[in-house]
């Protein structure tokens, strides 16, 4: 078959992907103008970035950000990382941050990294080498390497979801510990002496829950006992948990659970067995998820502003991108005890 081939076409046939060149032919103006139009609309009359337009969406063509990020050393991606999207409790912190960046311009690549520094390491090396304009991970514990190639790169990186005073670079939080004491306090006061704990097992839910455990101790309340369930954690769990707890030490009057959907099935668990909520049994939890309130009863339980968390990660990332100092490099959220019908 004769005649000259389309550039969509002919590009497909080569590298498999369309040039800035195709476009520029097909729209009927110089590579340079096409660039100009993609990039710098102002900068083109209304003719031929209609023009431009038509060529990008007849032949589906993406620009390469990356390789206009070289010549300004900008990407306008940022990359965050979390330990699970299985359960809800980081789904608002992504969710504040996806917005806040997008309305300055910028996109937000997610990655999983579980539970285990070594999946994390994998997972850093892989962003690391595609130069974000910032890295947002969950937590300040990173193994050793980790925190090499971190300072190495010179991204700027902000933790979240934790508290210390050396952070990496830039850190929006909260302290695990002192939600812990909170708690015990909190319980003491309602006339609750036989605590119990139902827990994750990560690293920021053993520190929140062993400032529990030693608060308890210093009150000279019983020894607290302590059940951990794999990360992420389920109503399942939860149930199980409980279970186990009633077989080991029969006479808790009070649980606090490492995450909303554990104390979830810790009630259901105390319903199966006829045990009422809140007496005998106060049952608290940790993030004040969107069915907290509309349980029965309602579920008291520790609230983190997790939206303004992802909001603040933003204003971070962004400041420093766009050369901006950062004066206060830590930023203590603080979180609060919602009380409600189940403590």
């Amino acid at each position: 078959m004769t005649g000259e081939t389309s550039p969509a076409r002919r590009s497909r046939r080569g590298s498999g992907a369309v040039t800035l060149h195709d476009v520029a032919k097909l729209a009927g103006v110089a590579p340079i103008t096409a660039s100009r139009a993609l990039n710098t609309p102002a900068q083109v009359s209304p003719e031929v970035l209609r023009k431009v337009s038509e060529a990008v969406a007849r032949t589906g063509y993406v620009r390469n950000v990356l390789a206009g990020g070289l010549a300004s050393a900008r990407s306008r991606l940022v990359a965050a990382v979390v330990p699970t999207i299985a359960g809800p409790v980081f789904l608002q912190t992504v969710q504040s941050l996806t917005e806040a960046l997008a309305e300055q311009g910028y996109q937000l690549m997610l990655g999983q990294s579980g539970y285990t520094d070594s999946r994390e390491d994998a997972l850093l090396e892989a962003i690391i080498g595609r130069r974000p304009d910032g890295i947002v991970l969950t937590g300040i514990l990173h193994s050793t390497e980790g925190r090499r190639r971190l300072l190495a790169a010179g991204i700027p990186v902000v933790e979240t979801w934790d508290l210390t005073p050396t952070p990496l670079d830039m850190l929006v939080g909260f302290s695990h510990a002192e939600v812990g004491r909170a708690m015990v306090e909190f319980l003491r006061a309602r006339g609750r002496r036989r605590l119990a704990v139902v827990a994750g097992d990560d690293e920021r839910s053993r520190r929140r829950h062993q400032a529990f455990c030693d608060a308890a101790r210093g009150a000279g309340l019983p020894e607290v006992p302590l059940i951990y369930v794999p990360a992420p954690t389920t109503l399942g769990s939860g149930r199980r948990a409980l279970a186990g707890l009633l077989a080991s030490a029969p006479g808790i009057d009070a649980v606090f659970c490492s995450s909303d959907l554990l104390a979830l099935g810790v009630m259901t668990e105390a319903q199966a067995r006829g045990i009422a909520v809140p007496d005998p049994l106060a049952v608290v939890g940790f993030g004040d998820l969107e069915f907290a309130a509309d349980l029965y009863p309602a579920l008291t339980t520790v609230r983190i502003d997790s939206v303004a968390i992802g909001r603040q990660a933003a204003r971070f990332i962004v400041d420093r991108a766009e050369g901006r100092e950062v004066a206060d490099k830590v930023v203590d959220i603080g979180f609060s005890i919602v009380e409600r019908a189940s403590a």
